[in-house]
């Protein structure tokens, strides 16, 4: 079992920069990559960045990419997300996710375990 909390979302103008934060506990945080996912209003979850068991591998969706920077402390059992020139379609609510398999996916259904996700507001 894992249990994640995410914090970090607020409202903030376009051009700004949010960090995001998810703390894990349970299960041993190196043995899991990690993601973070969006959902906007009337849309679909989607996937923003995962990063691998020990840091060494990320990837971004290409909306995010050069903008946004995710990162773990596993010391911490806590992955981040780095928002940075922030713009009013990034609002949504941000989920960060583990993923227990061993073969990198950005598919949302493969992820066992779900925080209950953060609101981040982007006005223009």
């Amino acid at each position: 079992q894992v249990q994640l909390v995410e914090s970090g979302g607020g409202l903030v103008q376009a051009g700004d920069s949010l960090r995001l934060s998810c703390a894990a506990s349970g299960r041993t945080f190196s043995t899991y990559s990690m993601g973070w996912f969006r959902q906007a209003p009337g849309k679909e979850r989607e996937f923003v960045a995962r990063i691998s068991r020990n840091g060494g591998n990320t990837y971004y969706a290409d909306s995010v990419k050069g903008r946004f920077t995710i990162s773990r402390d596993n010391p911490k059992n806590t992955v981040y997300l780095q928002m940075n020139s922030l713009k009013p379609e990034d609002t949504a609510v941000y989920f960060c996710a583990a993923d227990l398999h061993v073969t990198p996916t950005t598919t949302p259904s493969r992820y066992e375990y779900w925080g209950q996700g953060t609101q981040v507001t982007v006005s223009s």
